[in-house]
């Protein structure tokens, strides 16, 4: 019984960030690796998913026509290496359609468990606050001022150690009601935000 929405948010949510973290160094590595081979389109291009498409389905040459350019800096590979570079592209495009998958799963499980929160804060930034604090049940608990500052604790423990400034949110700061504030402004759209999320919850 002790098994619930909570601990499925918490884990799904979990493999989300982590799957991103695992996606961009494998993307980084991927980007090096094919350099070699075609340094010019590696170049052209910063959307990763959009990158692996591209160079799983079109040839070297087929991607510099559509740079205009003739040739590449790039050696030519031998078809056994340049399997194993695509490879590893066709391995991050499943990790990619993971995500979305896992994105899917917890939008889902978050409409029915908490709409409040999935529409107030949105399904990441929802679950991540319901990760940070364990259960609906100890979100539900806390004080605005509380929630305004999930996430920031380091800063907050500074600020009382060293009488540092303050933080001002933690991981509320990625709301686009917040983003999209003046600097001087996200301060109290934070605090109005958090306000409106411990009434949501």
């Amino acid at each position: 019984e002790s098994v619930n929405e909570d601990n499925f948010i918490c884990q799904a949510i979990n493999s989300i960030v982590e799957t991103d973290k695992i996606i961009n160094t494998l993307s980084k590595r991927l980007r090096e690796w094919y350099a070699l081979y075609n340094p010019e389109f590696t170049n052209s291009i910063s959307n990763n998913e959009k990158f692996m498409e591209l160079i799983t389905k079109k040839t070297k040459e087929q991607l510099l026509k559509e740079l205009n350019l003739i040739g590449s800096m790039g050696a030519d590979l031998n078809k056994t290496d340049l399997d194993a570079i695509l490879t590893l592209a066709k391995q991050i495009i499943s990790l990619f359609k993971y995500q979305q998958e896992i994105e899917s799963y917890l939008g889902a499980t978050m409409q029915a468990y908490c709409p409040n929160l999935k529409e107030l804060a949105g399904t990441t930034i929802g679950a991540k606050l319901l990760e940070h604090t364990g259960s609906l049940k100890r979100l539900v608990m806390m004080p605005a001022s509380t929630i305004q500052i999930l996430g920031a604790e380091k800063a907050l423990f500074r600020h009382i150690k060293t009488g540092a400034r303050p933080p001002k949110f933690g991981l509320i700061h990625d709301h686009q009601f917040i983003q999209s504030a003046k600097r001087q402004e996200q301060g109290k759209r934070a605090r109005a935000l958090a306000d409106k999320l411990s009434l949501a919850v």
